[in-house]
Order: C-alpha cells, then sequence, then structure tokens
C-alpha cells in the first residue's frame, strides 16, 4: 500500500467546512491502496471546533504533529472580540472600527501569505526526517491556509524524487477578502509570487470548481484538476418534512453574503400572503454578521428567525433534511464565481430545495441547476426570487414539496476519492498498478 503524506492545518476536532474534505478523503483512502499520514499542528488555533467529527477519522492512523508560533493568541490582547471574528472569517466591509481596521492591516501586510507562515520553517526541519522514516515519495498540502503550499514547495525543492500535489480549497489572490485587508503594493505583489512559484513548483493542481480550475490553469502549466466537496450519508428520500416553512442557512453569513432582494421578498410575502406569516420560520445556523442583523431588522423578519451558535456536522445535517429550503447564499462579487461551498452537496443528499442566490455566472448555481435541486439567482433578482418563494410555498401548503436531484451519487465522499487516487495520485506515482 502506497503512502500519502497530508499536509493540513484543520483537522478534528477542528469544525466547520475546512476540516471534512480532507477527513473524509482519509477515511477512505485506504479502499483504493493510499495509506494516508499525517502532519497537522500540535496546539492549532480553530475559530470552532466539532469533537463528533473524531469519529470518521480510521483507527490506527499516524499523525505527526508539529508545534509552531502563531500571532493569534497576542492579537487577543489588543481585541478579544475582533480576533475571533477575524479568524472566523467574519470582516466587516462597511465602517470597520480602527482597532479592526489595524489588525486587518496587520494580517494582510505583515503575515504573508497568512498567520501560519511560521510553520514553513519549522516543518522544513521536521519533514526530512519523517519522509524519510516512513517511505514516503508522494504528499499533498491544502490550503488555506496557503502557507501549507509554501511547505510542499519548500520539501519539493529539497527532495527531488518528491511528487506533491496542491490542493486549493479555496482560491489564494482571487480570493474575495483580499480586498478587506488593505493590502499594499508590496504584500500585494508578495502574494502573486509566492502562489506562481506553488502553481510552477507543484507537480499537479488539485481544486473544488470548474471555474477556480480554469483561473488557475491560466498561470500554470502544471495539471489542474478538479474534485470537488461532498457528502457522505445516503440521500434522502425528497418526501416533505413535517412542520413549518423553514427556510434554513447552516453556516457562517459573512458581512458580504447578505441577499437583501430576499429579506424583501419574505417581507412582501409576510405582508400579502394568507398564512404565510404562521408558517414562516427563518433559521440561520452559525455565525451572523451584524449587517445580516440590520436587514433583517429592516424587513421586519426578527420575530420569524432563529438564530443559533454553530452546531456540531451531525446536528447540522439533521437540520437540512427537516428544513422545506435550503438557502445557499454567496458574496455578490465577481471573485466569488468560482466559490462551490461544501454544504451544497450535503443539501443535494438531503433532497430538499435549494434556494441559491450569488454573483452572475456563480458556478455553484449552475451546478444546483444541472442536478435540478432547486433554483438560482443573482442579488438583483428579486422579482424572480419572490415567484419562487410563492411556487414552493404553495407547494408546501399542498404537502408537494419535493425535489429529486439528478446524478447525486458522483459527489458521495467514497465515489470522489476514488477519483482522487485513480485519476491523480496513482497518475504521480512511479509504481502505478492500474
Amino acid at each position: 500500500m502506497r503512502k500519502l503524506l497530508i499536509v493540513t492545518y484543520y483537522w478534528p476536532p477542528a469544525g466547520g467546512p475546512g476540516v471534512q474534505r480532507w477527513l473524509y478523503f482519509v477515511k477512505y483512502l485506504r479502499t483504493f491502496g493510499m495509506e494516508p499520514v499525517l502532519y497537522i499542528p500540535e496546539k492549532p488555533h480553530y475559530p470552532m471546533a466539532d469533537p463528533g467529527l473524531e469519529a470518521q477519522v480510521p483507527e490506527g492512523l499516524k499523525v505527526f504533529r508539529s508545534r509552531f508560533w502563531e500571532p493569534y493568541a497576542l492579537a487577543r490582547l489588543f481585541g478579544r472580540k475582533q480576533t475571533t471574528r477575524i479568524s472566523s472569517g467574519i470582516i466587516r466591509r462597511h465602517n470597520p472600527g480602527l482597532l479592526e481596521r489595524l489588525m486587518l492591516w496587520v494580517r494582510g501586510n505583515l503575515f504573508i501569505p497568512d498567520a501560519r507562515k511560521n510553520w514553513v520553517k519549522k516543518a522544513a526541519k521536521e519533514l526530512p526526517g519523517i519522509l524519510e522514516q516512513e517511505g514516503i515519495d508522494l504528499m499533498v498540502t491544502t490550503g488555506p491556509p496557503h502557507s501549507l503550499h509554501l511547505i510542499g514547495l519548500e520539501m519539493a525543492g529539497r527532495r527531488p524524487g518528491l511528487r506533491w500535489v496542491a490542493d486549493f480549497r479555496d482560491p489564494w489572490t482571487e480570493i474575495g477578502y483580499h480586498s478587506a485587508l488593505y493590502l499594499g503594493p508590496r504584500a500585494k505583489r508578495k502574494h502573486r509570487e509566492l502562489e506562481s512559484r506553488v502553481l510552477g513548483g507543484a507537480d499537479a493542481i488539485l481544486t473544488t470548481s470548474r471555474f477556480t480550475a480554469g483561473s488557475l490553469a491560466s498561470r500554470t502549466a502544471r495539471p489542474v484538476h478538479v474534485i470537488t466537496n461532498g457528502f457522505d450519508r445516503d440521500p434522502a428520500t425528497g418526501t416533505q418534512p413535517e412542520g413549518p416553512f423553514v427556510l434554513a442557512h447552516i453556516g457562517s453569513l459573512l458581512s458580504g453574503r447578505n441577499p437583501n432582494a430576499l429579506w424583501e421578498a419574505l417581507a412582501e410575502m409576510v405582508a400579502d400572503t394568507p398564512g404565510f406569516r404562521e408558517n414562516l420560520r427563518l433559521e440561520l445556523t452559525g455565525l451572523v454578521s451584524p449587517e445580516v442583523t440590520d436587514s433583517l431588522r429592516h424587513c421586519g423578519l426578527e420575530p420569524f428567525t432563529v438564530r443559533t451558535p454553530y452546531v456540531p456536522h451531525q446536528e447540522a445535517l439533521h437540520r437540512q433534511r427537516k428544513s422545506q429550503v435550503l438557502l445557499l447564499l454567496e458574496i455578490d462579487s465577481p471573485e466569488t464565481r468560482g466559490i462551490v461551498p461544501g454544504k451544497l452537496f450535503e443539501y443535494m443528499a438531503a433532497a430538499r430545495p435549494v434556494l441559491a442566490i450569488g454573483p452572475s455566472g456563480w458556478e455553484a448555481a449552475e451546478r444546483v441547476a444541472e442536478s435540478q435541486c432547486g433554483a438560482g439567482f443573482h442579488y438583483g433578482q428579486k422579482a424572480e426570487i419572490l415567484a419562487q418563494l410563492r411556487q414552493w410555498y404553495d407547494l408546501y401548503c399542498r404537502g408537494d414539496l419535493q425535489v429529486r436531484p439528478e446524478g447525486v451519487s458522483q459527489y458521495h465522499r467514497r465515489a470522489l476519492t476514488e477519483r482522487l487516487v485513480k485519476d491523480i495520485l496513482w497518475e504521480l506515482s512511479s509504481d502505478n498498478p492500474l
């Protein structure tokens, strides 16, 4: 069985979407002839935790842990609330305070590419011995944090026989929040330079969306592959659940994910649709930015809104299947057209209608249409969003709000892992058994 070293920052008990991609690849790698070996931080700064994910970790997994300094503990001395919010991805885009602007500037200009940059030198000392000891010549780095790709770049330069895959769960220089980090000319140039070196140094590039793959492929001669995120439970039947007309968003509602057209459409239905006021419930599970809260208040939707802090992944899956409509929201920006949230595929498996609202040309909305699991709109389509909600509410009142997604099985974590191994990892192996 061929060994694969996986360098990842997020690992159980970390919570959130960043941990799930490689956790579930690791769960199934042995099925396809790969033995995973993990290299992870010893004392990481995780903005959220989900100990329940530890049950998905295979038995007997070899894990090497590394200790290095992260600046978040120091940053909390100056602003605990701001540090927690920024590290969780909640960035105020309108009128951030002076302290928050300073922290964002420091993060963007002094910690390049990110606040885990100190791991690179430590890994350069520790990994050669691990690779030699374990007889490993194949490795994956997954980012963000994109500092981990610099670890891969360092190891590839030191060990000519090492084959390296750089997995971009999110873009690097084209990520939406870069514009909020007050990057100076030097910082922008350094980010582009480091990204270019990674794209040229890796043996293969892996990403989660067609759009991002196209962007990366235009800047490298290396092969670029798309393997999306997925789900790990049997798909639901699609039968309408009992209970109120629940519109649920599960995950972080960042400042830019604030679809006023949706809130205004719901307010209009509250005002003119008989029974809607009694049946409506808007469930927001996870972090919610102040801008979203203000918009809900302005539209008079607070009485119908139930907010719940971050919940464990298994509870999130349960909430998905008990909802009538699932909300998939993305920042309205050209930079986010290639963001395909991992929860989309769990939404598909939940077999509940998906209302996707994001930028024009958003790939996630295209995948919703391809799978016939819902409808996608951009932020300016209030009339169309309202019409879709009315249609779904009519079906709900008749007890017939159902969807039957097409092609869902291709997004099961086991099927995705099989593609990863057969199409990418074994192709890089000198002893390819296929």
